[in-house]
C-alpha cells in the first residue's frame, strides 16, 4: 500500500532528449535576438555598410583582376570577413549567458547536459543565414551578379554556411574562456580584423608587401574569399598559371581549413565549456 502510495505521489518526469533540448535552447536563442535587435548589427548592419562602403567609396581607386568589375570582385570578400566575424554571435551569447547564471540554471534543469551548447551552435548557424542574405541582395543592388551555374552557386552558399559552423567552434572557445562579453569583444577584434584584411578581402593578394602576401597567400579569409569568386565566376576567379597552390586551388584549401578547424576546435571548445560551466 506505501509503494503504491508513494509511486502515485512522485511527479512524473518527461524523459529528456539532446535533440529536443538543444532545439529548445536554440529557440530561445532567437527569441532573445528578435526581441534585440541592436545585438544583430554585426549581422545586419555592419554587413550592409561594408559593402556599400568599399563599392561605392573606395571601388573608383581599386582595379579588380584582370579589369573586371571592383563590385563584383569584392562581394567574395565581404561574404568571407562577414562570415569570420561570426565567430562574434556564440560566443556573445555564452559569454552573456555565463554572466548572468542563465546557463548555471540551464544545467540545473532536467536536460540534456550538451543541450546548451548544441543549441546556441544551432541558433547561431540559423543566425549565419541572415547576413549572408542581406549581403546577397545588397550585392544584387550595387552590381554584382552571380555568373555560374546551379551547382557552382550551390558549392559557393555551401561553403559560407560550412564556414560558418566552423567559425562556430570559435566562438565556443572565446565564450568559454572569456568571462564578459567585453573581453570577447577586445579579443575577437585583435584577432579577427588582421586576419580579414591581410588578405585579398577588399584588394588582390598580389598587390601587397612581400612579407603580407605570404601571410595572405595562406590566410584562410583568402582561401575563401578566391574559392567564392571562382564559385560566382566574378573577376579573380580564374588565377593565374603561376599562382600559389591555395589561389589555384581555394575551394580545396577552404575545405581543409573547414574540417581543421572542427577537428581542432571543437574537442577543445567542448572541454573548455566543461571546464567553465559545470565546476
Amino acid at each position: 500500500m506505501t509503494t503504491a502510495l508513494a509511486s502515485v505521489g512522485r511527479p512524473s518526469r518527461r524523459r529528456s532528449t539532446l535533440a529536443r533540448d538543444a532545439v529548445v535552447i536554440a529557440r530561445r536563442c532567437l527569441v532573445h535576438m528578435r526581441r534585440q535587435p541592436e545585438a544583430l548589427s554585426d549581422a545586419t548592419i555592419q554587413p550592409i555598410m561594408f559593402v556599400l562602403l568599399f563599392a561605392y567609396v573606395f571601388g573608383g581607386a581599386i582595379t579588380a583582376p584582370g579589369g573586371g568589375n571592383y563590385k563584383e570582385f569584392l562581394m567574395g570578400g565581404i561574404f568571407a570577413q562577414t562570415i569570420l566575424f561570426s565567430a562574434f554571435g556564440v560566443a556573445m551569447a555564452l559569454s552573456t549567458d555565463r554572466r548572468n547564471g542563465a546557463i548555471d540554471r540551464f544545467h540545473s534543469l532536467p536536460i540534456s547536459p550538451a543541450a546548451v551548447l548544441c543549441g546556441h551552435a544551432l541558433a547561431s548557424l540559423l543566425r549565419s543565414a541572415l547576413p549572408i542574405g542581406l549581403m546577397s541582395a545588397t550585392g544584387a543592388a550595387v552590381g554584382w551578379r552571380i555568373r555560374g551555374g546551379a551547382w557552382d552557386t550551390f558549392v559557393g552558399y555551401f561553403l559560407m554556411f560550412a564556414f560558418s559552423f566552423a567559425m562556430i567552434w570559435i566562438g565556443v572557445l572565446l565564450g568559454s574562456t572569456c568571462p564578459t562579453p567585453e573581453a570577447v569583444q577586445g579579443i575577437a577584434f585583435v584577432v579577427l580584423f588582421p586576419i580579414t584584411f591581410v588578405a585579398s578581402t577588399f584588394v588582390p593578394y598580389d598587390t601587397l608587401p612581400t612579407g603580407l602576401r605570404g601571410f595572405a597567400v595562406w590566410n584562410p579569409t583568402t582561401a575563401l574569399s578566391e574559392a567564392l569568386r571562382q564559385a560566382f565566376h566574378n573577376p579573380g576567379a580564374h588565377p593565374a598559371s603561376g599562382a600559389p597552390w591555395p589561389i589555384r586551388h581555394a575551394t580545396e584549401y577552404t575545405l581543409i581549413w573547414i574540417v581543421a578547424i572542427i577537428a581542432v576546435c571543437a574537442p577543445l571548445a567542448v572541454r573548455l565549456y566543461w571546464r567553465a560551466f559545470r565546476r
